[in-house]
């Protein structure tokens, strides 16, 4: 026999479309149109224990101590400058904090806008300036000159800042202290890195996986370093242990961070 369609019977519910309940409601359905708005971008940067100087770096050399003991230290001395360039304050500039210059140099070597900023408040043409942000910037005005030995003593703790010496592009065993491989008896694996992961699982590299790449060249801090002398004849400071960079590079010299001391545990 044959069937018309006529004769043939749909349930209900194939017959109507369906809507969700988001569609249904404009104030749900513009949810999905409209992107979440982001919360705007904010950069802390950290306090500093107390103001602090920058200096050149000159060399290494070996410390006798009064008692005999030999202690490997870095002589770091100080070019014309550390002066107190700008005071920003909370009122005007959102934080607290002095500017800082460093070496002096000729006028042509700076910008207008440079030089502009230096003569406003009256200080010579420097190379370098630094900011030391403060919980408070009191005592300190435009054209204040910094002293080492009357912010920092002998004994003093301190946190050393600089360039390092550049390696350019590096394998392995100079990047990372890896070992190599036999030379000998049949090995063909000497210097290579070997094995970076397995293949089905994770199937990919991790992150942060230790590979020959570029070497030095990157800002670092060298923290908790002892003074151990303070010549004022030769204008040098002896800090015990290596400092970054190479003779010649840029040091920026804070007071050491010590919680609960000079920094509060939160």
């Amino acid at each position: 026999m044959a069937m018309t369609m006529a004769s043939l019977s749909f349930p209900s519910s194939l017959n109507k479309p369906t809507l969700s309940s988001s569609l249904l409601n404009p104030s749900k359905a513009s949810s999905f149109l409209t992107k979440p708005k982001r919360k705007p971008l904010t950069i802390s940067m950290s306090m500093e224990a107390g103001i602090g100087v920058m200096a050149s770096k000159l060399g290494m050399m070996s410390f006798f101590e009064p008692d005999g003991t030999v202690v490997p230290v870095t002589v770091v001395g100080f070019r014309e400058g550390n002066i107190v360039t700008q005071v920003k304050t909370l009122a005007t500039d959102g934080y607290d904090a002095v500017q800082v210059g460093y070496r002096r140099v000729r006028d042509k070597k700076l910008t207008k806008p440079e030089t502009g900023h230096l003569e406003k408040a009256g200080v010579i043409p420097l190379r370098h300036l630094q900011e030391f942000r403060l919980t408070s910037v009191e005592g300190f005005e435009p054209n204040q000159k910094l002293v080492f030995d009357e912010i920092f003593k002998e004994g003093d703790l301190v946190d050393v800042a600089g360039t390092t010496i550049g390696k350019g592009f590096q394998g392995g065993i100079k990047r990372h202290n890896f070992k190599r491989g036999q030379m000998t008896h049949g090995s063909k694996s000497h210097r290579a890195l070997g094995s970076i992961g397995a293949g089905t699982t994770p199937g990919r590299v991790y992150k942060g996986k230790k590979m020959p790449g570029r070497m030095g060249g990157t800002r670092t801090k060298i923290r908790k370093l002892k003074i151990v002398k303070v010549d004022k004849e030769l204008n040098v400071v002896m800090i015990k242990g290596a400092l970054p960079g190479k003779p010649g590079n840029l040091l920026r010299i804070t007071p050491a961070k010590i919680v609960g001391v000079n920094i509060p545990k939160n």
